[in-house]
């Protein structure tokens, strides 16, 4: 289940759309709103492009007049790029990657060119702006590399080695990282092909560089460089990024260690050496405090960063707790971002899967949180707090708190979207069932017996379907469970009526695994079959009864030893003793046939047509095994629509197993009778007989038990 959680690819940071908002450069503004798709027609744009792409082709000069031109016609192509989508692949099969490719380097000198280098880095800057936008279609991406981009951009990078710095310098930099993390995302090749070029030393290089911006754009890159790319991971580690990330995280500008926190991320996912040498370096503490910073962003890598880190041994796992973690993770449980809440999750669920933190857990107060997190619609949200709940579920010292808070029924009752949170669920409310014994029921009897009356309902409910059937006598019994769940069953509340009928349900099932439906008492005297050749056959013939008009044979051994109505028809004082023809009236032959035959033979066929007729008989003339047989015949004819006269039935002819039936199948059911009309009434009218029932199952199972044992 963790492996599970834990290899799930989570998605590629990257910082386009922060780059997108950034606007164009400030101190451009001279770009005329002429150029964006609201203001001109398609065949404008068309003509924009292509000459804006001819200036680029003919300005690649130190002529000042060049340098110009091509610096306004880089950012009229950037601004068209980034105000409308739709104009990028205008702006590719315009020509345009070519001729800004070409931009990103310097022109060569020629003879006759001013001393000073006019508009120095800003053409560069612009060119890597506008490729780097043109880089957000995935489509592009290798066109651009395959035009020579990639070793322009990192002699860009290699800028920051100038001796003076300034704006433009910081800018043209800045752009250059940009260019190259839009043009990596999610392609592995050009991710190999950047370290191939020399890109990643001087990025690394650029985390500790003056500007800030910088600082992030080189963050960004790595961080983009890293997924699922081990090389360039292990290269990033060999150029000693990690002591300034480290010192990244700790930053008070967001930005900063947002992505400083992605880089590192990044680094350690399936990467377990690296991990480990990314805590060895430090980082669990200033990880820990992100948990608190004033950035979503941050907060979700962070805790996605200790979820992995968690997953390395358990001393790790218990260091971050004793560091602090669990309160601000639980807080961000509560939060309404939804992610925040998945990572948070996550790392809680790594931590719960070692036993010194669980109890810990549970007492900072994530219970309670993460069992409402189940209702969320959202299936990794879900499954994290399943997963946290199955860790949790493995301390002895939280069972009670996951029933004080009625953690039970949430796990009984929710839906879950995905397979594996259902199979983690259920592996969650076993490990609670085995943990019902000892200390733990006798604390669950305590609260049951001390506590308000909302916690005792939520603990009986919870040891009906937990408790071992060695202890279902002393908790429903002695300590006056069954009360409890009655009291649910016979509530205005419809929820707490539904919740106590399943626990009584589940209670009955448990409760006749050990005590089965009893069987037929024995008669007073030994039975005699006679056989199938004697059943209304003259032979041997001494008493002759009259059923509707006909005659049927029978034997008086054989009946005295049936039952005590027969005895006290032969042997008591009834006019019948010493009869030869008996009339028997408002009974039909087939009926009075098939009692005969049981009575001969000890066992009969009885179809769902003739069975409450022969139960008549049977009850009448006290046949106490043909009547057991009859119920069980009716009962698997029990309904939603006929369970009230079934009920009915079953009083008239005091037919316990019959009642017993109906009692299960309202338990059953109880959801779908409560819906229908005066249905209720006939719930509420079986709740002594439900806890007659329960008193005399659950007393004979203890018995069943001890005569096991000896």
């Amino acid at each position: 289940m963790e492996q599970q959680r834990g290899s799930r690819s989570f998605p590629e940071r990257k910082g386009q759309k922060r780059k997108l908002e950034e606007g164009p450069p400030a101190e451009d503004p001279q770009i005329s709103s002429s150029t964006t798709t609201d203001a001109a027609p398609h065949a404008a744009l068309l003509s924009e492009v292509a000459a804006q792409v001819s200036v680029l082709n003919s300005a690649f000069s130190w002529k000042e007049s060049d340098r110009a031109a091509a610096k306004r016609a880089a950012q009229v192509l950037a601004e068209l790029a980034k105000n409308a989508d739709d104009l990028v692949s205008v702006i590719v099969d315009g020509g345009a990657v070519p001729a800004l490719t070409t931009h990103l380097q310097p022109p060569p000198y020629c003879e006759g060119d001013l001393a000073h280098k006019p508009f120095e880095h800003e053409v560069e800057k612009g060119s890597a702006f506008a490729l780097g936008l043109l880089a957000i279609k995935p489509e592009y991406q290798n066109l651009i590399v395959d035009k020579g981009a990639l070793p322009h951009l990192v002699d860009l990078l290699k800028r920051s080695k100038d001796s003076s710095t300034s704006r433009a310098l910081n800018s043209v930099i800045r752009r250059a990282a940009d260019a190259i993390t839009n043009l990596a995302h999610e392609n592995s090749s050009i991710k190999t092909r950047v370290r191939l070029e020399g890109g990643i030393p001087p990025l690394v290089e650029l985390l500790e560089y003056s500007d800030s911006k910088v600082q992030r754009a080189a963050a960004g890159a790595l961080r983009t460089l890293a997924f699922k790319n081990d090389d360039n991971k292990n290269l990033i580690v060999e150029c000693n990024a990690l002591p300034t990330l480290i010192l990244m995280l700790g930053s008070e500008d967001a930005a900063i260690h947002y992505e400083a926190v992605g880089v590192i991320g990044n680094l350690v996912h399936s990467s377990p050496n690296i991990k480990k040498e990314v805590i060895s370096s430090g980082a669990l503490q200033p990880v820990i405090g992100l948990l608190s910073s004033c950035c979503p962003e941050s907060q979700r890598e962070a805790a996605l960063l200790l979820g992995q880190f968690a997953s390395t041994d358990s001393d790790c796992k218990v260091h971050i707790v004793q560091r602090g973690a669990v309160r601000p993770l639980i807080e961000m449980l509560q939060s309404a971002d939804v992610q925040l809440k998945e990572m948070s999750a996550f790392a809680l669920g790594r931590l719960a899967q070692d036993s010194h933190n669980q109890a810990g857990i549970a007492h900072s107060g994530g219970l309670e949180p993460l069992l409402k997190l189940l209702s969320s619609r959202n299936g990794s949200l879900q499954h994290n707090a399943a997963f946290a709940l199955y860790g949790l579920a493995d301390n002895e010292d939280n069972v009670s708190g996951f029933i004080r808070v009625g953690g039970v029924q949430k796990l009984q009752d929710e839906e879950f979207i995905v397979q594996a949170t259902k199979d983690c669920v259920s592996k969650t409310l076993k490990r609670l069932e085995e943990k019902i014994h000892g200390r733990v029921l006798r604390h669950l009897l305590y609260q049951m017996r001390i506590s308000e009356k909302s916690i005792q309902r939520r603990v009986a409910l919870a040891l009906a379907h937990f408790c071992s059937p060695e202890d279902q006598r002393t908790v429903f019994i002695d300590e006056n469970g069954l009360e409890l769940l009655l009291g649910l069953l016979g509530s205005t509340n419809t929820k707490q009526q539904l919740d106590g009928a399943a626990a009584l349900y589940r209670l009955a099932n448990k409760s006749m695994a050990l005590s089965p439906v009893d069987a037929a008492p024995p008669s007073p005297t030994q039975r005699v079959y006679l056989g199938e050749q004697y059943v209304n056959s003259a032979t041997l013939s001494d008493v002759t009864f009259l059923v509707e008009g006909r005659r049927f044979y029978a034997h008086r051994i054989c009946l005295l030893a049936s039952s005590d109505a027969f005895r006290a028809m032969f042997d008591g004082g009834y006019r019948e003793k010493d009869a030869r023809d008996i009339e028997i009236p408002n009974i039909k032959w087939e009926v009075f046939e098939l009692m005969m035959r049981f009575i001969y033979t000890g066992s009969v066929d009885i179809t769902i047509e003739i069975s409450q007729d022969l139960l008549r008989a049977a009850d009448q003339y006290l046949l106490e095994g043909l009547k057991r047989l009859c119920e069980y015949t009716i009962a698997q004819d029990i309904t939603l629509e006929n369970i009230g006269s079934m009920y009915d039935l079953s009083e008239a002819f005091h037919a316990m197993s019959l009642r017993q039936a109906c009692i299960l199948f309202i338990l059953e059911h109880f959801e779908k009778l409560s819906s229908m009309h005066g249905q209720n009434e006939l719930v509420q009218r079986t709740i002594p007989e439900i806890r007659e029932y329960f008193c005399r199952a659950l007393t004979k199972s203890t018995t069943n038990l001890q005569s096991l044992r000896l």
